[in-house]
């Protein structure tokens, strides 16, 4: 089964600044990234209807008998039976909510194309889950992990933990791929499982509680605290103290610091001892930067931390308000608290702040890409001079000036 994923306009907003750099199912919530568990669950192949500016990294693949799927929703075993089933001109709807169709041998080249097709038929379904705010991937990340641990462990077995100094409780709960590495560490999956990716490194008095899982070549330092209902991706430093966040992959939080209730992009790196606050003093509910709303939107949530999109870093020490939203290639730094809006590059902290120009917003990625070996071609250029501006606007000190 072919399927392509595509980024429901109003959903795609409110995940902004994640979406900017990359379709709504690519985001990571639980082990895998939405595309990642269509893939796994459906045994689907999955491409994207995207943002034009996106379509050249994340291209769409048609096929006759490609089904329509909204980026925003994670598969369970319900939902995928329903979208096999569907014939041509049948379409799923969560409410107001498109979730899927089955367009046959029409090929629609835009969302909007999508949105504009006449439907045959309509059926209602109920997914369990959909991510429609940014706060939802980790208030939903615990359960996720639990799902996708499920399926990718099924029929499969672990490798051996082998070191004689690492304690583990609920050993059945822990699921380890073949590569990985572990020196005195303490695993407690009796909350929940945990899963370390192929070439992961645990390090020697890391402390970790699940539900938790560490992707493919990533790192938990020595001494980290993962407190569960965390998700580090592919490729990542993490130590301190973190707790139910979700780090998309290809970042760095190497450092002492606490990290709770937070989503990171990729390309991502956090300075020693940065801290962020995840619970407002008088215990209210937290208000984050919406970028459909645009202002202040509750969430509904007590706890709620950082939120920050690719491609940004903070200097040491950096403290962040609760309920903070950076966006793409920011660069924060100095002493005090910044504001808890920080638009696309931005260079500066609570004394202020001043355009992080595009030429050396280049050059900082260029030097990140290359320590892993990558190169910032010319299509992630373009993704990031149209990110500039698309944002222009909430650079305010700019038409100051």
């Amino acid at each position: 089964m072919n399927i392509i994923l595509f980024d429901e306009p109003t959903i795609r907003q409110s995940l902004l600044p994640l979406t900017f750099t990359r379709p709504v199912a690519q985001v990571r919530v639980g082990i895998l990234t939405i595309a990642e568990k269509w893939q796994q669950y459906a045994g689907a192949h999955t491409s994207f209807l995207t943002q034009p500016y996106l379509q050249q990294k994340f291209p769409a693949q048609f096929e006759p008998d490609s089904r329509y799927v909204n980026g925003a929703v994670c598969p369970d075993p319900q939902l995928v039976q329903q979208v096999k089933s569907l014939q041509q001109g049948q379409s799923l709807w969560q409410g107001e909510t498109l979730v899927a169709f089955h367009a046959g041998s029409d090929e629609l080249q835009s969302v909007e194309d999508l949105l504009g097709y006449t439907f045959a038929e309509k059926q209602e379904c109920a997914p369990d889950t959909v991510i429609r705010e940014v706060w939802e991937i980790f208030v939903n990340n615990g359960q996720q992990i639990r799902n996708d641990f499920e399926v990718i462990t099924a029929g499969r077995q672990s490798q051996p933990i082998g070191d004689k100094h690492t304690i583990v409780y609920a050993e059945e709960n822990v699921f380890i791929e073949e590569g990985a590495k572990i020196r005195a560490a303490i695993l407690n999956a009796e909350n929940g499982p945990i899963y370390i990716g192929k070439h992961a490194q645990i390090h020697e008095g890391a402390i970790i509680k699940g539900p938790f899982a560490v992707c493919e070549h990533s790192n938990v330092n020595v001494g980290g605290k993962m407190r569960g209902d965390v998700t580090i991706g592919p490729y990542c430093k993490v130590g301190g103290e973190v707790a139910a966040s979700v780090i998309f992959g290809y970042t760095n939080k190497g450092h002492e610091g606490y990290l709770g209730n937070s989503v990171l992009g990729e390309w991502c790196n956090l300075g020693a001892d940065t801290n962020t606050s995840n619970l407002k003093n008088n215990y209210a509910e937290v208000k984050i930067w919406n970028y459909a709303k645009g202002g202040f939107k509750n969430t509904g949530q007590q706890f709620c931390g950082l939120i920050m999109g690719d491609h940004s870093k903070c200097g040491i020490n950096t403290m962040f308000n609760t309920g903070t939203v950076v966006g793409v290639s920011a660069n924060i730094f100095g002493a005090g608290y910044p504001r808890n809006f920080i638009p696309s590059f931005a260079w500066g902290g609570a004394s202020g702040f001043e355009t992080f120009q595009l030429r050396k917003a280049y050059e900082v990625a260029e030097k990140v890409l290359e320590r892993r070996s990558m190169r910032l071609d010319d299509a992630e250029k373009a993704i990031l001079a149209d990110i500039f501006e698309q944002t222009q606007q909430y650079r305010v000190w700019d038409r100051k000036a």
